[in-house]
Order: C-alpha cells, then structure tokens, then sequence
C-alpha cells in the first residue's frame, strides 16, 4: 500500500498566535478560501455553521456570515461565550469569543459584526494535509447518484486524504443536502478516474461570484481508489514545497 508518511508529515504541535497581524492574516485565509467555520457555544453540543465574510484591520472586526441552522442567532444576541473551529490547507485555525456580536443586515444577506479575538491556535496536522490545486489545472468531478436527479459537474479545488472541497457554478443549494451520503463521486485524477461515495460536510453560495462550494468526507472508499487518492495528494505536497523552496 502507498504511504506518503515521513517525520515531516507528523502531527505538529499547536502554536498559540497573539500578534494582531499573524491573527488578522489566518483569518482571512478563511475568508479568502471560503472555508467553513464549526461554531459551538460553550454551555450547549449542537454545532453550527458559519463563514468568514469580511475582515476590517482598522476597526479590529470580523463578520460571520449567518449561523446554520439559524437558531443558534439566539445564543449569539443573548452574548453567550463561543467557540470557531476551521480548516484551512490542513491547519486548523481556532478561537474563543467571549464579547457581544452586532447583528447586521444589509443587501448581501445578514451577518455577526465582533471584534477580533486576542488569541488564534494554529495547528498544522500534517497527517491530514489538504493539498491546493492551481487554477490552471483544476480536476474536472461529478456528484451523482440515486439521491440526485441528474448529476452535478464541477472543478475539485484542494484535496486530502479524508476528504476535499468542489466549486460548481450557480446555486446548487436546493440540490443537495447537508449529512447525506451520494455514492457516485467521480473525479478525473491525473493516475485515472476515480469513483467514491462521499457525504456533504457543508455547502455555501457564493451569490458574487454565482459560485456554490462544497466540501465533502469520503465514505467507505475502496483500497484502491485510496491510494490513488493519497498518491495524488502527495503529488501535490511535493509540487508545494518544491515551489516554496524556489520561492524561498
């Protein structure tokens, strides 16, 4: 079986970010990858799901995008202490909020305005290291099967061994549904085709840029379509350093 492991690809542990600029800059990572947020709110286990939508250095802010589902607005207006968790190329980058978050409504929909947080974890995991692809090279991908009418085409944007993010054009919302499992994923990897189920971990339109995103877990998936999955991730790590070194 193909293993991509190394020293270097060993968990590291999380760093602990104060400096207003290293906190500004990983969270609009967020924002600018449209990466989803898991909120949870300190005295309560259900999960909700937000996104970075703006970031403002000058006044010391950032605004999450409406909470799903949207009761969990009502722990927020009540200034209960809460908790962001979000993934961005393999890292996981979290906070606390314990301060007041204003409502705000405006034409592009309604979201929480709250100041920046003092602290940010930062925490590198390489063991499930989500690859990026150019834009020029984007893999071509399908989302089928018994629970859909028809299937979806889109473009695979990053990638890792559990799981990877899609773009697909106009809204697709009404589509799919958030916890299912689809069982005809198609992707046109460079070593051939592959085919998975996959579940739905979330999904967002982007109404701009008339772009829906979605990230996906594989489900189940077979051995070899495994290590396809994994082989071609490490393809991509290796291409990243490659060009960090040259850049370097």
């Amino acid at each position: 079986m193909f293993n991509a492991s190394s020293a270097d690809d060993a968990p590291q542990p999380p760093k602990v970010l104060t400096t207003p600029l290293e906190i500004l800059a990983n969270i609009k990572s967020l924002m600018d990858s449209h990466d989803p947020l898991i909120v949870t709110f300190t005295e309560r286990q259900q999960r909700f799901q937000s996104f970075v939508v703006a970031v403002d250095r000058d006044r010391g802010t950032l605004s999450l995008d409406e909470l799903i589902p949207r009761d969990g607005e009502r722990f927020m207006s009540n200034g209960e202490a809460f908790r962001v968790e979000g993934f961005h190329d393999g890292v996981r980058i979290a906070w606390e909020s314990n301060g007041a978050y204003s409502i705000l409504d405006t034409a592009h929909g309604r979201s929480y305005v709250g100041a920046l947080p003092a602290e940010v974890v930062y925490h590198q995991r390489r063991n499930a290291f989500r690859a990026a692809l150019k834009l020029s090279s984007l893999v071509d991908v399908e989302l089928a099967g018994d629970k859909l009418a028809k299937g979806i085409r889109g473009k695979l944007l990053d990638v890792s061994a559990t799981g990877c993010k899609l773009r697909f054009e106009g809204d697709i919302t009404e589509q799919l549904q958030l916890g299912q499992v689809y069982d005809k994923f198609a992707a046109a990897l460079p070593f051939g085709a592959i085919t998975t189920p996959v579940e739905l971990r979330y999904l967002h339109f982007e109404e701009r840029l008339d772009t829906s995103f979605a990230g996906v877990r594989f489900h189940n998936m077979g051995g070899l379509v495994q290590r396809n999955v994994e082989r071609f991730v490490y393809q991509l790590q290796r291409e990243t350093r490659r060009f960090d070194k040259d850049d370097f």
